[in-house]
């Protein structure tokens, strides 16, 4: 893991161990003892690792975990989880990681260590090849990289995607490197909205043609209807500039930012 400066902290793994059935992954802990923060990221397909009976015990059991991780102390539920988790739940010893971002480094833990179903626009979202720049124009490619479990309770919609953005300019909103979640098909007004836009010249130029800004907009009105007078991209960090399109740039905005998952 080789996500910013590392730190090292410390990971669990949580198992079930139903009658007949072999071990099976349920989740990670990650704890940051510097911190004290605690992450608790669990699978949503119960279904697969339990029977009906059970569901419902596994569900109330990962809403518990996450409820009591966000109120803390940290140390005090991972004593508890050590001390009386056994037989049907399982918590493994505590295991050094190097951590670059939290949320990065829970995830990919995550991920490496829970076999989860994939199910579309469900529980996961397409993550595609684009490097939507925090800066200038960055560049992407309409490839499906494959699909990443979103947070329980997050709604999904068909026309959301995630991607990672590069770049400090909307920070501390958007972390450099951060994956983020967007919806396509913008609908209403674009003004004030955290966009991914795309610069039509540069792609027939065969450049850099993304970027991620806040988009302010300036409107007249002609005999032939209304125009753009013009069009700002504004950076959250007030440590870069915004620009203004030109009169004549072909530029349109292809999905508006939702949130960033890591």
């Amino acid at each position: 893991m080789t996500i910013g400066a590392m730190s090292r902290v410390e990971y669990l793994l949580l198992e079930a161990a139903l009658p007949g059935i072999p071990p099976q992954p349920i989740g990670v802990l990650l704890h940051d003892p510097e911190s004290g923060r605690l992450g608790v990221r669990l699978r949503r397909d119960w279904d697969r690792v339990a029977g009906p009976d059970e569901v419902e015990v596994f569900q109330a059991l990962a809403a518990s975990l996450e409820d009591r991780a966000r109120e803390g102390p940290a140390k005090e539920l991972l004593a508890w989880l050590e001390d009386t988790l056994s037989n049907s739940i399982r918590v493994s010893e505590r295991k050094p990681v190097a951590m670059g971002r939290f949320e990065s480094t829970l995830r990919l833990l995550y991920e490496r260590s829970v076999p989860t179903d994939v199910r579309p626009f469900r529980t996961h979202l397409p993550v595609y090849s684009c490097r939507a720049a925090a800066g200038h124009w960055g560049e992407l490619q309409a490839e499906e990289e494959g699909w990443v479990e979103t947070p329980d309770g997050m709604r999904l919609t068909e026309d959301m995607f995630v991607a990672h953005v590069e770049g400090r300019s909307m920070e501390p909103v958007i972390p450099d490197g951060s994956l983020c979640v967007f919806r396509g098909n913008v609908v209403g007004t674009r003004q004030g909205k955290r966009v991914l836009v795309e610069n039509q010249d540069e792609s027939e130029a065969g450049g850099n043609r993304y970027t991620v800004k806040r988009w302010i907009s300036k409107k007249t009105v002609d005999p032939d209807g209304w125009r753009h007078e013009s069009i700002r991209l504004e950076p959250l960090n007030p440590d870069f500039e915004a620009w203004d399109l030109a009169e004549d740039s072909r530029c349109r905005v292809v999905a508006e930012f939702v949130r960033v998952l890591d």
